[in-house]
């Protein structure tokens, strides 16, 4: 799973139905847990039905309840015996610090939070203990925009940019059209703040890829990595992930912690 925000699921609700899915396709599942409820208060109350279990404070226990689930004595079906590799997922070094405590597999959201990557995987590694893993196991979530050459990769990536402004502004909605995005009035502030979002990004042709994942895969020292691309037409969207997997097919192995 990309992620399941804990706060906004009771735990059992999750281990019966990532249980049921191990249990189908054992060996072939993993259960990525998120400490952020990832939206709004009103969207959270809506899923979870109680305030009083909005807060993030408790993650470690709900961790802990839902991972208790899973064992051979649980009397949850069927999640009992049936544990998928946990993963903790994060933007910040809170959960780097828990996957690390718990030896657990670490994901970390650099799509959007760069600055945050190396910090925080050094931390879950300073941090690890063994646990269920014997030694750190990472991955990163990145947002790549691959295409024939570097000017049509940017001109793809506008409009998850634009995206991104209006969510910053508190105005989130669907990923916006070419046209529109053409047509939206910029100020100097916005193509700031655009600018340094694709920054973070891997945007362009095959070459400028290449080196910058490789690049991104060097310096945080990760053992996966997770590939988003957010364009608005989805032949553009497959064309990245050939252009992507082309690139890497000599090192694509199947591989888990």
């Amino acid at each position: 799973s990309g992620g399941v925000m804990l706060p906004n699921h009771a735990p059992m609700v999750v281990a019966e139905q990532f249980g049921t899915l191990e249990a189908l396709y054992p060996g072939r599942i993993d259960l990525g847990l998120g400490r952020a409820p990832g939206t709004d208060q009103a969207t959270a109350l809506a899923l979870r039905r109680s305030p009083e279990a909005l807060s993030v404070d408790d993650f470690p226990e709900q961790v802990a309840e839902l991972r208790g689930y899973f064992g051979a004595d649980s009397k949850v079906t069927p999640a009992a015996g049936n544990e998928p590799p946990v993963w903790l997922l994060g933007s910040s070094g809170y959960s780097a610090r828990l996957a690390g405590l718990l030896g657990l597999p670490f994901a970390f959201a650099h799509h959007f939070s760069a600055q945050n990557t190396v910090p925080a995987l050094s931390l879950y590694r300073e941090s690890f203990r063994p646990g269920a893993l014997d030694e750190p196991y990472s991955m990163i979530g990145v947002s790549v925009t691959a295409a024939g050459t570097d000017e049509r990769a940017w001109e793809l990536a506008q409009p998850q940019a634009l995206a991104f402004l209006r969510l910053r502004r508190g105005a989130p909605g669907p990923l916006p059209s070419p046209e529109e995005t053409a047509a939206y009035p910029y100020t100097p502030l916005d193509r700031q703040m655009i600018d340094a979002r694709l920054a973070d990004q891997v945007v362009g042709g095959p070459e400028t890829v290449r080196k910058q994942l490789d690049g991104l895969i060097e310096r945080s020292g990760v053992d996966e990595v997770m590939v988003v691309t957010q364009v608005h037409d989805h032949a553009d969207r497959l064309r990245s992930y050939d252009i992507l997997a082309d690139l890497y097919k000599d090192d694509l192995a199947p591989s888990a912690p």
